[in-house]
């Protein structure tokens, strides 16, 4: 039978090369061989064939993929070019001679068949910058990419002991295990718990920071200036000594005048006092309801007894209704706050947050579809008993009731420190850390939840010294307040950075 004459249609799918026997065309991939040259038996083998069973290799995979993986394609061309070329010159255009078409004709083919490039007219990239066995193609490559991370992903030897599928952890006999798929509520739970919030701050945080008389400080906006508002909105808020001349000079301000612009610019971006006190009087609510429910959760498990029980049949351990709940509405609320956080008061620690933001998801998330459960309800109740304290002391603290904010602040700092420093390390993270080695040898879960622990365990040492020197600064201050107090003279006036404030009846407007 003449080469050509009747072939055998080739299987759909770019890494899928001819029969045997047959035309050895692929879809998308050039003309058949012209007629007299050598049949298909004499092509070889293309660098992409197919395996016939079994997972594909990523490196295999990769290579199949020209439009999300550029460089792989140019290697795929130039191994296609050699290919077509050691089988006697197929791919060349119809009509084009040994002579006049030529290298130049075939490689333009060869190019024509990847995409195009600079080389090619117009006409041969309109027609060949569509085609849909081509895109239908790339299309099947990129899925079955996607699937063969996905199942390398959640490989059971990643997630779970040796000799356990997930397969164990499917329900039956009525018990309930947790699943990963049990996470997808929480996005849409985030979201209400944005409108409960808005609601809240709204009808119940405003008329409660009118009640304990939170006021807002009047504050002198800064004159409209181009040349110093776009200084402060490119190059930066406090500019240098050097700068200040250098705009004083531009804008025709005196040095001073550009100081206090500056000054009452920052003071304008600065987030209002009743923005503060809703956003406290919100997250206390949350988490003042958030520790209750965890202790109604745990406080009677044999686990929050005895720790080796946490382990006790893991990972075989079913999950009741509470121990659902409690997950679902603590990771949405956390989903809530990375949310908002670019409109949420921008503290000092902005950074720090984001991260413990992310770090605390990806913790909830890991220990509920690996059955960390009973280890993960503990750590979730031991974050909230020390939070909800700090958002009461601020709140009291933007009310202007400062012994009130200071003693519940002392509370915080000793509840911090225990919780987070004592009872997380010595008791939590050995759980953690020693009893599983009891039961299985470590894999590559264990070592994930345990640095992602280690992660928390930084940011709270971290907090902990900024919550150290605050207390220091208080207790500082008020020694100070006090031995003016009982001086005499200049000693009894009001301290500014070691030296009396003298009052020389010029009023301050900014």
């Amino acid at each position: 039978m003449p080469v050509g004459a009747a072939a055998e249609p080739a299987p759909q799918g770019l890494g899928s090369p001819g029969r045997e026997g047959g035309g050895g065309r692929r879809r998308g991939l050039g003309a058949a061989a012209p007629r007299g040259g050598p049949g298909p038996s004499a092509r070889p083998s293309l660098p992409f064939r197919r395996r016939a069973a079994g997972p594909r290799p990523v490196s295999r995979l990769l290579c199949c993929s020209r439009p999300f993986f550029p460089g792989l394609a140019g290697w795929a061309r130039t191994q296609l070019g050699w290919a077509r070329r050691a089988a006697g010159g197929g791919g060349r255009r119809e009509g084009a001679s040994g002579q006049a078409g030529g290298r130049k004709g075939e490689e333009r083919s060869e190019r024509s068949q990847f995409g195009g490039g600079p080389e090619l007219g117009r006409e041969e990239r309109r027609s060949s910058g569509s085609r849909p066995g081509q895109l239908r193609d790339a299309a099947a490559a990129a899925a079955e990419m996607l699937q063969t991370l996905y199942d390398y992903f959640w490989w059971e030897r990643l997630w779970l002991p040796v000799n356990l599928t997930w397969a164990d952890l499917e329900d039956r006999d009525g018990r309930v295990y947790a699943k990963a798929s049990d996470l997808y509520i929480t996005l849409p739970l985030a979201l209400v718990f944005l409108i409960i919030r808005y609601f809240f701050e709204l009808y119940v945080a405003t008329p409660l920071a009118a009640l304990l008389n939170v006021k807002e400080k009047t504050r002198l906006r800064a004159s409209p200036n181009p040349t110093l508002e776009h200084f402060y909105l490119t190059s930066g808020k406090q500019p240098k000594q050097v700068e200040v001349e250098l705009l004083s000079r531009q804008s025709g301000l005196s040095a001073r005048q550009v100081e206090r612009w500056f000054r009452r610019r920052r003071n304008q971006d600065r987030p209002s006092l009743l923005k503060k006190f809703r956003e406290a009087s919100w997250r206390f609510t949350f988490y003042l309801i958030a520790f209750i429910a965890g202790m109604a959760v745990i406080v009677d498990k044999p686990w929050f007894y005895d720790m080796r029980k946490v382990w006790e049949g893991y990972p075989i351990q079913s999950t009741i209704p509470s121990q659902y709940w409690y997950y679902m509405i603590e990771l949405s609320f956390y989903w809530s706050l990375l949310f908002s956080i670019a409109s949420d008061v921008k503290r000092k620690d902005f950074k720090e947050q984001i991260i413990h933001h992310v770090a605390t998801i990806i913790l909830i998330s890991f220990s509920w579809f690996a059955n960390y459960v009973r280890a993960g309800t503990l750590i979730m109740a031991l974050h909230d008993s020390s939070d909800y304290l700090l958002e009461s002391a601020k709140m009291f603290n933007y009310a202007g009731w400062k012994n009130t904010c200071n003693n519940i602040f002392i509370v915080f700092a000793i509840v911090f420190i225990i919780t987070r420093l004592v009872i997380l390390p010595f008791w939590i993270l050995h759980c953690t850390l020693v009893y599983p080695l009891e039961l299985y040898p470590a894999f590559f879960g264990y070592y994930f939840f345990n640095f992602m622990m280690g992660v928390l365990q930084l940011l709270h040492i971290f907090w902990a010294y900024l919550i150290l020197r605050m207390a220091h600064k208080q207790s500082s201050g008020s020694s100070e307040g006090e031995e003016a107090a009982a001086g005499g003279g200049a000693k009894s006036r009001p301290l500014a950075n070691g030296h009396p404030i003298l009052s020389n009846n010029h009023r301050k407007n900014d």
